[in-house]
């Protein structure tokens, strides 16, 4: 019997629940914790930490409701994790194993474990764990804590953060709810902390607008192969869950319809809690790099119905990764690799497969291997639509012009609409303080399905694309020109204009003062 996140999430418990005020102060409290142990640097070492404590609280809490209700169905149950390594066995009493007993319990490959026994200890037997016939919870669990690595080094200030986290029960579906808007607050503070590291997350309203606008259906697959933290399947899955009616269609929702991949072992760890919070039971991410398949060798059974994603700038991969492309396709830009893969697994039929990509000004322009992979792009695919994102968008991450690239499978590109998102009124830039906010989608939103030219959106047949040598980077030619943006040449001609024509009005100032003029 397959059990939904809604029959999990209604299930009877006896659990006392905390307010969202309480939930912000646990987590609150255990950060305040972790900044007393040498071991953790800042935020991008306690949000890891905090992750696989609460992993491991929630995989408890949800496998004691499976229990109770195999018990009720008279079904047999497996628990994913035995004892004595479940959460309730090592963590839940306050008065548990603690200090340098705790540290060499969870850290070593062997080790006396919470009943007296010896044996594996807990992150050795978390990692060794395999499904039955994999891709069960157990594959997810060896794959998260393979990557995992607990940087806390003092056992009494680990117990501390544990007997925090015991207070917040994953039994209720508000409280889940709840601390998935705690977790996405501190996932912007993780974002905001690894700027510096060169990786850039979508902001949430660009995200939620791309979903909205390809609107992904029940029933579809939606995949983002370099899906970071999950920002894109987690709004596809809320997307999907509102359209959820019966109970089939839950089994629908959880079994296939989300599909990632995250090479980085953090946020392949951050994207499973992600989901896991937000109600996706089984999160399917793929560990590995997604590029690491021969792009010929990707089949239909391997294509999807729609993809999301916001691949990474300016990355190189190596050799090996390379030599899954074409040799006259073969780039060191992450960006354009990326791009053929989602060319490839865009589905053919019955419906054509659609996609939404993040793309930096740079492919709009470029030529050469780039050039190549945009003539593939209008000559397959239908490249409907370019949405311009204004200065700023990803502050404070990076400055980088940025754009939305719209197409699907369903022919050739006949001519390629353009949208001019504007900044609002006054500004001329995104802060970190001030960022973009949904809300100023609205008239493209509006705009999407009744489309007309007018001074943000333009259109522009694919011949003159292809005249211009694939250049997508076309100005708007209904809008304000932007002086601060015009080429320096423009600039001095524009300027020695103006002086000129102050010169003639002087002159004629003269004439008028000499009597020249009646």
């Amino acid at each position: 019997m397959t059990r939904t996140a809604k029959t999990t999430r209604t299930a009877k418990t006896t659990q006392p629940q905390t307010t969202a005020q309480q939930l912000g102060s646990i987590v609150k409290s255990s950060r305040d914790i972790m900044r007393k142990d040498k071991g953790l640097s800042g935020d991008i070492d306690r949000l890891p930490m905090l992750t696989w404590i609460m992993f491991l609280k929630f995989l408890d809490d949800m496998e004691r409701i499976r229990e109770e209700e195999a018990i009720l169905s008279g079904e047999k149950f497996r628990p994913a994790i035995d004892s004595p390594y479940r959460w309730r066995d090592w963590a839940f009493r306050e008065d548990g194993i603690t200090g340098d007993e705790l540290i060499a319990f969870v850290n070593n490959d062997e080790a006396v474990r919470p009943d007296g026994t010896r044996g594996s200890g807990l992150f050795a037997y978390l990692r060794g764990l395999q499904g039955a016939n994999g891709g069960d919870r157990r594959d997810v669990v060896a794959t998260v804590f393979k990557g995992t690595i607990n940087r806390m080094i003092n056992g009494y200030l680990l117990r501390d953060v544990i007997n925090k986290v015991n207070g917040i029960h994953f039994t209720s579906s508000d409280e889940i709810h709840t601390l998935s808007h705690l977790y996405e607050s501190m996932l912007k503070e993780m974002r905001d902390a690894a700027g510096d590291a060169g990786e850039f997350y979508t902001p949430r309203p660009v995200v939620r607008f791309m979903v909205d606008v390809l609107n992904p259906q029940l029933g579809e697959t939606i995949l983002d192969p370099a899906c970071g933290t999950g920002g894109f399947l987690v709004e596809a899955y809320s997307h999907l869950e509102r359209q959820c009616r019966t109970v089939e269609e839950r089994k629908t929702l959880q079994g296939s319809s989300i599909y990632g991949g995250e090479a980085k072992p953090l946020p392949y760890l951050l994207v499973q809690m992600n989901l896991l919070l937000h109600g996706l039971e089984y999160p399917r991410i793929d560990p590995d790099n997604s590029l690491r398949f021969p792009l010929n060798e990707i089949g239909d059974r391997d294509r999807v119905d729609v993809i999301l994603t916001n691949p990474p700038f300016g990355g190189e991969e190596e050799k090996g990764i390379l030599n899954n492309f074409p040799a006259e396709m073969q780039t060191s830009e992450t960006t354009l690799l990326f791009l053929q893969l989602i060319m490839r697994k865009l589905r053919r039929q019955p419906k054509p497969g659609r996609a939404g990509v993040v793309v930096p000004n740079g492919v709009l322009f470029g030529d050469g291997i780039c050039g190549r992979v945009k003539e593939r792009l209008l000559k397959e695919f239908n490249l409907h639509t370019i949405v311009r994102l204004p200065n700023g968008v990803f502050a404070p991450y990076t400055g980088i012009p940025t754009n939305l690239l719209f197409f699907d499978r369903s022919g050739t590109t006949r001519e390629v609409w353009y949208y001019e998102q504007p900044l609002p009124e006054g500004r001329k830039n995104y802060t970190k303080t001030q960022p973009v906010q949904f809300e100023e989608f609205g008239d493209c939103l509006s705009w999407w399905n009744s489309r007309d030219e007018n001074e943000r959106a333009w259109r522009v047949p694919v011949e003159r694309i292809i005249e211009n040598g694939y250049n997508l980077d076309i100005k708007n030619p209904n809008g304000k020109e932007d002086f601060e943006h015009l080429p320096p040449e423009r600039l001095v001609e524009d300027i020695a204009r103006k002086e000129q024509r102050i010169l003639e009005i002087m002159g004629e100032i003269r004439q008028v003062l000499a009597g020249g003029v009646q």
